[in-house]
């Protein structure tokens, strides 16, 4: 079985946020906002706005960001490719 090892929110340090995979600003209390986003969803609709973000981010990123939307847009690729590869 395997053992869940994703710290808490409350339990992240600052110099563990970053703008890609934690950041700060969507981190307050005990749930992230994706995992809130994605319990008020359907599977199909968290599917949906999944690849809506990852295209946004790569749309944007000559204009914006540069490379961090980038890696933003592969974060939600990343997460797309764990809820498509799961039974659920």
């Amino acid at each position: 079985m395997k053992q869940n090892t994703k710290k808490k929110l409350n339990d992240v340090t600052p110099e563990e946020w970053d703008n890609v995979s934690r950041p700060a600003h969507y981190n307050s209390g005990d749930i992230e906002c994706i995992d809130g986003i994605e319990a008020m969803l359907t599977r199909d609709e968290f599917i949906g706005y999944l690849r809506g973000n990852s295209m946004k981010y790569r749309w944007r990123f000559p204009y914006k960001n540069g490379t961090e939307d980038l890696k933003k847009a592969e974060w939600y690729e990343k997460r797309l490719l764990r809820i498509l590869e799961s039974n659920g």
